[in-house]
C-alpha cells in the first residue's frame, strides 16, 4: 500500500513546504499569499498538504473557523473549508480528497465545534458537491451556482447559511475590482486588468480586502474576487487580460444603444 503523509504548513515552514497552488517561492504571488497566511494563522486558518512516499504533493486543503472565513457565509461554531484540491487527474477517485476532508473534520472535533461546512460550485474554480456528499455533507443553502453544504454532529445548532451577496452589488457605481490575497494568483490578474483599464482610459477602482468581514460582505459568492461595472457582477474569479478585453467589448456594445 502506498505510504502517504499529511504535512501541516505553518508560518515557519511555508517557504520549505510551499503553499501548493504556487510552488515557486520567487513568484510575487507566493510572498503575498505567505504574508496573508501568516496573519490568518492566528485566527485558526490551517493548510495541510497530502504527499506520497516520494515527497510529491498530491493535494491540499485550507480551512478556518467559519467566523473568520473569507466567503459570504454565516455559520456559528463551524469549521469552514476554503479550498480543497487533488492536482492530478490520475490521483482522483482514490480517496485522497476524503482523507483531506477528514483532517478538517478531526480539527473541528478537537476544537469542540458543531460541524464542518463548505461552499461548492456547479461551475468553475471551486470543487463540486460530489466529494462532500460522499463524506456525509448535506446541502443546506443555495445561491446562483454556489451550494453551501454542511456536516454537523451537533444537531441542536442552526445550519450554516449563505449571505446575500447580490444585494451588495448595487453599491458599486462605475468600474470596481475587489480582491484578497487568499488566492496567490489574484495579484497577477489584478495587475493585468488594471493595465488594460489604463490602456482604455477606464477609471478602475481597485480595493484589496484585508479582513474576513470585508469578504463576507463582498458582492460575489467567491468573496475574494469581484469585478463589477455599474452594479453588475462581471466576474467572481481571477481572469486574464484577454478575458477582460473581451468583457470591455461586450460592455461597450451594451452601452452604445442606450446612448443613442
Amino acid at each position: 500500500m502506498e505510504k502517504l503523509r499529511i504535512v501541516e504548513v505553518t508560518p515557519d515552514n511555508a517557504k520549505e513546504e510551499t503553499l501548493f497552488c504556487v510552488k515557486d517561492i520567487t513568484n510575487p504571488g507566493f510572498e503575498l499569499k505567505r504574508k496573508w497566511f501568516e496573519k490568518r494563522y492566528g485566527e485558526g486558518l490551517r493548510m495541510k498538504i497530502l504527499k506520497d512516499y516520494r515527497d510529491k504533493m498530491i493535494g491540499f486543503i485550507e480551512f478556518v473557523p467559519a467566523e473568520h472565513a473569507w466567503r459570504p457565509i454565516e455559520a456559528n461554531n463551524f469549521m469552514f473549508i476554503h479550498c480543497m484540491y487533488v492536482y492530478s487527474k490520475q490521483d482522483r477517485n482514490k480517496g485522497y480528497g476524503s482523507q483531506l476532508i477528514m483532517e478538517a473534520e478531526k480539527e473541528a472535533k478537537e476544537q469542540d465545534m458543531a460541524g464542518l461546512c463548505v461552499m461548492a460550485s456547479r461551475g468553475a474554480w471551486i470543487a463540486n458537491n460530489e466529494i462532500f456528499k460522499k463524506n456525509g455533507f448535506q446541502k443546506v443553502d443555495t445561491r446562483g451556482r454556489f451550494d453551501l453544504s454542511a456536516k454537523k454532529w451537533d444537531t441542536t445548532v442552526d445550519d450554516p447559511a449563505l449571505l446575500d451577496w447580490t444585494s451588495q452589488q448595487r453599491k458599486y457605481h462605475g468600474w470596481h475590482l475587489l480582491y484578497a490575497d487568499q488566492c496567490p494568483w489574484h495579484q497577477k490578474s489584478v495587475e493585468a486588468i488594471l493595465n488594460v483599464a489604463m490602456d482604455h482610459g477606464i477609471e478602475l477602482k481597485v480595493k484589496e480586502m484585508k479582513i474576513p468581514e470585508e469578504a463576507k460582505h463582498a458582492p460575489s459568492g467567491f468573496g475574494v474576487f469581484s469585478l463589477l461595472h455599474n452594479g453588475k457582477l462581471l466576474e467572481d474569479h481571477y481572469i486574464s487580460a484577454t478575458r477582460f478585453r473581451n468583457i470591455l467589448k461586450k460592455e461597450v456594445a451594451t452601452e452604445e444603444p442606450s446612448r443613442k
